[in-house]
């Protein structure tokens, strides 16, 4: 049994927030309440002055494995999210092969057991990720799958959405989607402004986005589906979100740490490192993205954990694959930028990191209760530390290396068992 003693216990699900104590007894919460006995405990934690908190969900990785695995995998990615106090994760489908068939997805589940968290993977929508031919979707949710996205490509025929939509519906299973139009696009990766004309280059524009937003918005409302809009970044997207949700659209929002923390500067200073799809965009699109999270339009952080090699990313700006790790850095991201900045609170940054995301893909976990999962972490939400050059994942592709955060994982507790514990 371990005894977690003192810590303020935050409980998204109940609105709990509160200084007590926590026993857990295997995989399970025992108890909460003040005043627990240390007596029969094999491990005592005093969380004084500590946050505790359901473990965080992270509904958008890329763990490279099977086919990329020099870049990521399994086992380190998941290594990575125990660091950063995740204790799921999401896998998205575009590995190579791609998860589009039961056999390559049993792989990644099978690997995923080896893992000290929870691995999860989502399977493709489309055969070879191709936008042509659906998957077997049935097949492939009985097999484990627990979503469908083709991450990293869009899906440019609507009648194809449309009936990926109608099967989803039916399954009972959400669909992410990657919200980019090829044809928009003269250089993927950098925002169509200010730092791209300075480059020389034309770059992405917000029409890409916004045109497939709005389309999949519509269809989502038409079909029942829950779909999910990944890695948001201008400033339209969300205003559609809203207006789809309030249409009675079943969407979901999700954000990244480097879309509300950065804008299309940080490419001038960082170059590919602070590359990624959707690209980094204005200091307007970003407030707008600030408002999406304090109004519930957004509905959830995730790290969309994109590891490449040093070697790649050292290419010129134009040829250097898009994406940045985040695992390790999402939390004291949100905690800096968005609670300590006074635009949500921790109880409502642990909603959008642990409750919504386990809502999204039917997890019966994200809370703190009697019975619930022992699926935790605790930090220390005032701690500074500064981003080191090298990490628990493979790859240290991120623009946020040397920068000073606050907030740092002290323990991540998965079925009852500290996988990661801080060191320093």
């Amino acid at each position: 049994m371990i005894l977690i003693k003192n810590g303020r216990i935050i409980d998204p699900k109940s609105g709990m927030d509160s200084v007590m104590d926590l026993l857990i007894e295997g995989d399970r919460i025992r108890n909460v309440r003040a005043g627990l006995s240390e007596e029969g405990c094999d491990t005592v934690i005093d969380a004084s002055g500590m946050v505790v908190a359901p473990g965080l969900i992270d509904v958008h990785v890329h763990f490279r494995d099977p086919g990329l695995t020099y870049k990521e995998d399994i086992q380190t990615g998941a290594a990575s999210a125990a660091k950063g106090g995740f204790t799921s994760v999401v896998c998205m489908a575009n590995t190579k092969p791609p998860v589009d068939n039961v056999e390559t997805l049993r792989y990644v589940i099978e690997e995923g057991k080896k893992a000290p968290v929870h691995v999860l993977t989502s399977a493709c929508v489309s055969v070879g990720m191709k936008g042509k031919e659906l998957t077997d979707m049935a097949a492939l949710k009985a097999a484990g799958a627990v979503g469908f996205t083709d991450d990293g490509i869009p899906l440019m025929d609507g009648s194809l959405v449309k009936k990926a939509m109608e099967e989803a519906a039916k399954l009972d299973v959400p669909l992410s989607f990657h919200e980019e139009d090829p044809e928009f696009i003269v250089n993927n990766g950098i925002n169509a402004g200010e730092a791209a004309a300075k480059l020389g280059i034309t770059g992405s524009p917000a029409l890409a986005e916004d045109s497939l937003v709005a389309r999949d918005c519509m269809i989502a409302l038409h079909t029942k589906a829950t779909v999910n809009i990944q890695h948001m970044s201008s400033k339209n997207a969300v205003k559609m979100i809203k207006l789809a949700k309030e249409l009675g659209a079943d969407v979901a929002a999700e954000v990244t740490p480097h879309h509300f923390t950065l804008t299309e500067q940080a490419v001038l200073e960082h170059g590919a490192l602070a590359k990624m799809n959707p690209p980094l965009r204005t200091e307007a699109d970003r407030q707008a993205i600030l408002e999406g999270i304090q109004d519930g339009t957004i509905d959830i952080i995730a790290t969309d954990h994109a590891p490449h090699s040093a070697e790649e990313k050292a290419k010129p700006l134009t040829e250097a694959p898009s994406g940045i790790i985040g695992l390790e850095t999402a939390l004291a991201l949100g905690i800096t930028e968005l609670v300590k900045k006074g635009y949500i609170t921790t109880l409502q940054l642990m909603e959008k990191m642990s409750l919504n995301p386990a809502k999204l893909y039917r997890l019966d976990k994200g809370y703190i209760r009697a019975g619930a999962a022992a699926d935790l972490v605790i930090f220390d939400e005032n701690e500074e530390w500064t981003v080191p050059e090298t990490f628990a994942s493979k790859s240290s592709n991120t623009p946020f290396v040397g920068r000073t955060l606050q907030g740092k994982v002290k323990y991540t507790i998965c079925d009852g068992c500290i996988v990661y514990k801080d060191q320093e």
